[in-house]
């Protein structure tokens, strides 16, 4: 008997997403999957995340924030 393996993937509460223009640029954060905040910083994105009681230890775990369009580090669209 052979077993399917599925592979798990698990969905991170926090979801930033890509740059977007404006002066300065901002990044929309996402709380399990709906709109919250904007932020223009790493520093907003753990504060969003508190003010919505989910405390984030690693900015690096894919299991605790989902960067889309570039790392934490990307906040210009240059």
């Amino acid at each position: 008997m052979t077993e399917s393996a599925s592979p798990y993937i698990s969905a991170a509460r926090v979801t930033v997403l890509g740059v977007q223009p404006g002066d300065p640029p901002f990044r929309i954060v996402e709380i399990d999957g709906e709109v919250v905040s904007t932020a223009r910083s790493m520093t907003d994105v753990l504060l969003t995340a508190a003010a919505n009681g989910i405390t984030v230890h690693d900015l690096d775990d894919p299991d605790e924030v989902r960067w889309v369009g570039g790392g934490k580090y990307r906040w210009s669209r240059h």
